[in-house]
């Protein structure tokens, strides 16, 4: 029996179809993907494109010596400090070093009210921190900005 030659001949031509229909879908799928690549690098409008925070360099406040009475535990103690003050930026410092005396009259407070004990550990000089921090930070004026006080480095710590 032999097979029918119409049959033999539509193969080979749905094949072809499906061969050709699979190479045009790869290019498309490629194109596309070319196309959203493209479109992914390119800049974005102007008014479309993210503005970046360039993170500025800290800046430091030097601040001079304290020598303040502790408060007592054993007899008369006393504490010799010196610190530097890490803020936000350059207009930071300004700020800082045209409020001086109200930046020194705080931290007085602070350490005139501690006691040798309170402030000799590791823990307390950084609770310590944490209150200098806290009391620079505050405005200098009433409703105004607070400062962008970061850290304070101790420079000299003397208990005597």
């Amino acid at each position: 029996m032999k097979a029918d030659p119409k049959a033999e001949v539509a193969a080979p031509k749905s094949s072809k179809k499906k061969l050709m229909l699979i190479a045009v879908l790869g290019v498309l799928v490629l194109g596309a993907a070319g196309g959203g690549a493209w479109y992914f690098t390119q800049s974005k409008p102007a008014g479309a494109e993210h503005k970046t925070v360039k993170a500025e360099k800290p800046e430091y406040v030097p601040i001079e010596a304290f020598t303040v009475n502790l408060q007592p535990e054993n007899g008369d103690q006393y504490l010799q400090i010196t610190f530097t003050l890490q803020v936000q930026n350059a207009d930071e410092v300004a700020i800082i070093k045209d409020n001086m005396p109200k930046i020194r009259s705080r931290v007085l407070l602070i350490l005139s009210g501690k006691k040798a004990s309170e402030i000799s550990t590791v823990d307390g000089k950084k609770l310590l921190a944490k209150e200098i921090i806290a009391a620079a930070k505050q405005p200098f004026v009433d409703k105004g900005e607070p400062q962008h006080v970061s850290d304070v480095l101790f420079t000299s710590f003397i208990i005597q």
